[in-house]
């Protein structure tokens, strides 16, 4: 099946929150799968509205365009899904909320500010918790994992999957940095970071030293090109199609946090969906999830080097420099480890560290 969505992506730019052009090149990205399974019975023609924060090129895009062609082709055509991208119809918590009132069919927020929802969830947002990616797919595929999404029961809102939002990491305006203490200048105390609006990740960024600055994903690009913000910290393909190497002189590899997203529906819209139709959406969106997650680890190291290209300087950290982190952070597990549940971070370190070791 051809995908012309996919190839135009690699010859057109897009508009971009920002008032700059997304870059247009992409990597070479694996083709998504073949869509297999017959067409279901006619239950009816559904046209679903979902909202996403990131630009055309980001992975969760590209996946979520493998969504609505799933859901097209085994209804043929009964369920359409019209994507609006680049925060066009608000941040993640304003599309959480339009959701629980049916006003928004479905969106893809971080775990982050889904933690209003469930408290479980800022688990995730603790620093250095999940090492690779393997861990990371390995928890997000866990029955832990599940009993979160299930959580959402009675919320408005229906969590279908976890995917990749990937490994945060810093960029500052200001200086390279290299350590969490003063080391000839290179560490983060002092900066202005803007942060999702959520407390472990203030808690973070206050820990280090820094100022750390709630703000909406949508506003940040002018921000930091007003200065009103040294800083930001996302995953490097965020900050490639976000543009804000135009912004940005230093990044850090730091990995400090893994965060998931969550595919949502609202439960107004999953309700008025006949069974069939709810399985085949079930079906879709772990299907896409797991194309979103090879697209994002593609797309991870390619976009930091894009980003090199583009004049941004980053610093690769070594293990002891993770290391002086993970150590600075500790406070964090100290003050949040008793609210989150200490025996939800220990099941989520064990299959962590299986993943790892296997």
């Amino acid at each position: 099946m051809l995908y012309p969505w996919k190839l135009s992506l690699a010859v057109a730019g897009v508009t971009l929150l920002g008032g700059g052009l997304a870059y247009a090149a992409t990597p070479d990205l694996s083709d998504p799968p073949a869509i297999e399974g017959d067409v279901l019975e006619d239950h009816g023609s559904h046209t679903i509205r979902m909202g996403l924060g990131l630009s055309e090129t980001s992975p969760q895009y590209l996946s979520t365009r493998y969504f609505a062609d799933i859901l097209s082709t085994r209804t043929d055509g009964r369920i359409t899904v019209n994507i609006f991208p680049n925060s066009q119809l608000g941040d993640d918590v304003q599309m959480m909320e339009m959701m629980q009132t049916g006003t928004l069919d479905m969106s893809y927020p971080s775990s982050s500010p889904a933690t209003t929802y469930v408290s479980e969830l800022a688990v995730f947002d603790l620093p250095f918790l999940l090492p690779t990616r393997e861990a990371a797919v390995a928890v997000m595929n866990s029955d832990v994992a599940q009993q979160m999404l299930d959580a959402f029961e009675g919320t408005g809102l229906k969590a279908l999957t976890f995917s990749e939002n990937g490994y945060r990491q810093l960029t500052n305006s200001a200086r390279p940095i290299e350590s969490p203490e003063d080391v000839g200048g290179l560490d983060v105390r002092g900066l202005s970071v803007r942060t999702m609006e959520n407390p472990v990740h203030l808690s973070i960024w206050e820990t280090l030293g820094a100022n750390p600055t709630p703000m909406a994903f949508g506003e940040l690009f002018s921000a930091m090109e007003q200065r009103v913000v040294d800083g930001q910290e996302n995953p490097w393909s965020t900050i490639l199609t976000s543009n804000f190497h135009e912004v940005q002189d230093y990044g850090s590899e730091t990995r400090h946090v893994y965060t998931p997203f969550i595919m949502m529906m609202s439960e107004r819209t999953w309700d008025r969906l006949d069974p069939a139709y709810q399985q085949l959406v079930q079906e879709a969106a772990r299907q896409s999830a797991e194309y979103e997650i090879q697209l994002a680890a593609e797309y991870d190291d390619w976009s930091r080097q894009q980003l090199e290209e583009r004049g941004m300087q980053i610093t690769r950290l070594d293990d002891d420099q993770i290391a002086a982190f993970q150590e600075a952070v500790q406070p964090v597990y100290d003050q949040w480890g008793p609210r989150i549940g200490e025996d939800l971070i220990a099941s989520i370190q064990e299959i962590a560290s299986a993943a790892v070791n296997d």
